[in-house]
């Protein structure tokens, strides 16, 4: 549902300022006595953090990709790498951070990768890998987004992993404070991008292995370097032997000492070349030779300048490249295209115009020569030098007409199943209309089961959907605004957000460039929506009120009403209470006439919350009761919830104190059922506001303690420092005014720094109270600030809370 049913629900991107996990103790100080907040243990398990039979918490990740087959040499690094483990069992390792540099194809990630697998029982806690791609033709992969890999390896569930850098390292960095684990950090461009990856834990060790010597890291972080240089010539001819052994009669030394140093040393290059004498194996090594000192003058002839190692890689290269029979080569160029990091068997056959089975056959064909490598079951990615050559060659050799053909075939391929995963996802979203284009039957989109296989895609592909939108625009306008629009709704729960604008604005000048009014007002209407959940007010309320302007030109009165009620949302937010209402009630309303009952529901609850924060109570009560009525009619349990929401906390403020907590119990029963802990974390505020009224104060401390850990990981710091006020409040009834105040302060200082004044007034308010006894000049200044914070706004609840303010002050 993307027209909110509730007040912002908008995740924030700020700073936490709560270190540890979200399920750590969240007190005042050294709170003593009975209650207080706790660890929260998940339904299900055992006991307190997941732990497991051998006492370790949470799950234990194994990620490190296969070991090297026939991997030699290298005894030396080696020995330097087993100098940082730690001498004796439990013991800290010698150095936290070690630095792999060496020049591209110098064999850094298989020395690492052999070393970690060699070592990896002295890790119990398991091991973490990525590969940072800072040397790809694309953007290296950022610390959040490896970040959003680790920390669900480490069984944070991916809707609850941070969207704020900083909270997201910190989360991190408190999982791997009590775990012995090795991280490998593979491809890493600056030490800027390895930083927030780090875990501060002298027990825990991570491998970066990079062509820049990283010094940042050596000064700041006290890393170790080590330098890996082409092999000594005795280790390259080895590495050679260690290939082709079983499939040629044994080579000459000489020819291959010459054979090396045609490959300048570099395992890349000799892997390469082994495998090609290998599957020769009636090809005298002397033939092989000549080939490749035939191409290593072409390239002489091509050189511009680069150095001995580079010119020598790129002509092992295209050795091995002319060595393939013609459907191998095509698809090997065609995939240099390939916009993303790391592809599947589906979206290659769709590039290639070939079969899937005809299409694992070639990969398979180029796996085996080393021109690519294969990830996992169907997934497959080039060496960032392979990619690169690729690339090349599919700009320089056949007719760019099939170059175009290719694309636009992977595009389609890539919407149409994204298409077909949205409707999994998000069924109530309007279906993207598919663009039309040649497809092979057997490389058809991909259908999904269930929910779960859909989101398990939309996970896997994400990259390569942003990346996709960049390489149809300007070619392909139509595909590039598409593959923008279905993009929205198949984003992972931890995707960034800030990802997404930027594809957003890449798919409103394809909007914009095609003169397609409706597809511009989609996208502006996304666009808006991603910055409110940002809290980029302004922008956000740009967009919308662009979007609204197109579609009253355009008679659209379904996208009118859908407008009216994202521009009353903001209002909403920004407490412009008035403006809000009539916004809801215009959208209600047009949404009644084309028929939409659903979306007419939807923006009732709006004015329905809109009137609660008002503090209408009569017009509130009406309004839920009709909302609630709408939803149960439509079956609609998320609506439902939303409206049983408002109705406790109307029932409460009436002093129906019991039948306010059944009617918030049955709203949470809701969120968990439907396992969504976006709502869950924002109902639980009301949940926690019934039971403290009834005087159930423990169990009101759990439900803001488990409000304020969901709401940290979701990123809302919003709705986290709601939860400090309600348990500032709780702190209060059980007479204990000092962590109340503690949580107080804490939730007036996010609230400023959020630029909220209605809630920063009601937790100075709050503060005020708990320094009454105790420092009553203070309690003054708060209440002072609070009266200017509430002046502008004019609605009967701030003018209730203005009566009290001054009343307890005199």
């Amino acid at each position: 549902m993307d027209q909110h049913s509730g007040p912002s629900d908008v995740p924030d991107r700020s700073n936490n300022e709560l270190s540890g996990t979200s399920q750590d103790v969240v007190q005042a100080g050294s709170v003593t006595g009975g209650v207080h907040f706790h660890r929260y243990t998940p339904p299900g398990s055992d006991g307190p953090g997941r732990e497991g039979a051998a006492g370790r918490k949470g799950p234990v990740p194994r990620q490190l990709p296969g070991d090297v087959h026939r991997f030699i040499n290298r005894t030396a690094e080696l020995g330097e790498l087993n100098a940082v483990l730690p001498t004796e069992e439990g013991a800290p390792v010698v150095v936290s951070v070690c630095v792999v540099a060496g020049t591209a194809g110098a064999g850094k990630t298989s020395l690492v990768l052999h070393w970690a697998h060699q070592v990896r029982h002295r890790f119990p806690d398991g091991q973490l890998y990525v590969n940072l791609r800072g040397y790809d033709p694309g953007q290296p992969l950022s610390a959040q987004e490896a970040l959003r890999g680790f920390l669900p390896a480490l069984g944070v569930p991916a809707e609850s992993v941070p969207q704020d850098p900083d909270a997201a390292a910190a989360y991190y960095r408190s999982l791997l404070s009590d775990r012995r684990m090795l991280i490998v950090l593979d491809n890493a461009a600056t030490a800027a991008q390895v930083r927030p990856l780090l875990p501060g834990s002298a027990h825990c060790l991570t491998l970066v292995t990079s062509r820049s010597r990283l010094s940042g890291l050596a000064i700041r972080d006290g890393a170790r370097r080590l330098t890996l240089g082409t092999l000594p010539e005795a280790e390259a001819v080895a590495l050679l032997r260690a290939v082709t052994t079983g499939y040629r009669a044994e080579d000459d030394l000489r020819e291959l000492a010459e054979l090396s140093r045609l490959c300048a040393a570099l395992p890349l290059a000799l892997r390469i070349a082994g495998e090609r004498a290998a599957s020769n194996p009636h090809l005298r090594l002397t033939d092989l030779i000549a080939e490749l000192r035939d191409e290593s003058v072409l390239w002489d002839a091509l050189s511009v300048g680069d150095t001995e190692e580079s010119e020598a890689v790129r002509t092992v290269f295209a050795w091995s490249y002319h060595a393939l029979p013609a459907p191998g080569a095509t698809l090997f160029r065609q995939l240099g295209l390939h916009p993303g990091p790391e592809f599947g068997l589906p979206a290659a056959a769709a590039l290639a115009a070939l079969p899937v089975v005809r299409t694992r056959q070639l990969l398979d064909s180029l796996v085996g020569a080393h021109l690519l490598e294969q990830t996992g079951p169907d997934r497959y990615q080039f060496h960032d030098l392979l990619r690169a050559y690729a690339a090349g060659l599919a700009h320089q050799e056949g007719a760019p007409e099939d170059g175009r053909a290719a694309l636009r075939r992977m595009l389609i391929w890539y919407l149409r199943t994204a298409e077909a995963a949205r409707v999994r996802l998000a069924p109530a979203q309007d279906p993207v209309p598919l663009t039309q284009g040649e497809l092979d039957e057997t490389a058809r989109p991909l259908d999904f089961a269930d929910d779960d296989a859909a989101m398990d895609w939309a996970e896997r592909e994400h990259t390569n959907l942003l990346r996709a939108v960049g390489t149809a625009a300007g070619e392909n306008d139509e595909l590039a605004w598409k593959l923008t629009e279905v993009l929205w709704s198949v984003q992972p729960h931890s995707a960034s957000m800030t990802d997404w604008l930027a594809v957003g604005n890449t798919g409103l000048a394809s909007a914009r460039r095609m003169n397609d009014a409706a597809a511009e007002a989609l996208i502006l209407t996304r666009l808006g929506m991603a910055h409110h959940r940002i809290n980029a007010w302004d922008e956000s309320l740009d967009c919308h009120r662009q979007a609204l302007a197109i579609r009253r030109a355009n008679g659209d009165r379904n996208g009118e009403a859908r407008s009216l009620n994202l521009i009353g949302l903001i209002q909403l937010r920004r407490r412009q209470l008035d403006s809000a209402a009539t916004h809801f009630e215009q959208a209600s309303a047009l949404w009644r006439t084309v028929g939409s009952e659903h979306w007419a529901a939807t923006a009732l609850s709006n004015l329905a919350t809109t009137y609660c924060n008002a503090g209408r109570a009569g017009e509130a009560s009406a309004t839920v009761q009709e909302a609630l009525a709408a939803h149960r009619a439509l079956e609609n349990p998320g609506g439902e919830g939303n409206a049983l929401r408002m109705l406790s906390s109307l029932q409460r403020e009436r002093g129906e104190s019991e039948a306010a907590l059944r009617t918030a119990e049955q709203a949470l029963d809701i969120a968990l059922a439907r396992r969504d802990q976006v709502i869950e974390a924002y109902w639980l505020l009301t949940l926690g506001d019934a039971q403290r009224e009834l005087g159930h104060l423990p169990d009101a401390l759990a439900s803001y303690q488990r409000s304020a850990g969901l709401h940290r990981r979701l990123g809302n710091r919003s709705r986290e420092a709601m939860s400090w006020l309600g348990a500032g409040q709780t702190y209060q009834a059980l007479g204990r005014p000092d962590e109340a105040a503690h949580f107080h302060r804490r939730a007036a200082a996010v609230h400023h720094g959020l630029a909220d004044a209605w809630h920063e007034a009601l937790a100075l308010e709050a503060l005020a109270t708990a320094l009454h006894a105790t420092d009553p000049t203070a309690a003054q200044q708060h209440r002072t600030r609070a009266l200017r914070l509430l002046a502008p706004y004019e609605d009967p609840r701030a003018a209730a809370v203005r009566g009290r303010l001054g009343g307890q002050g005199s």
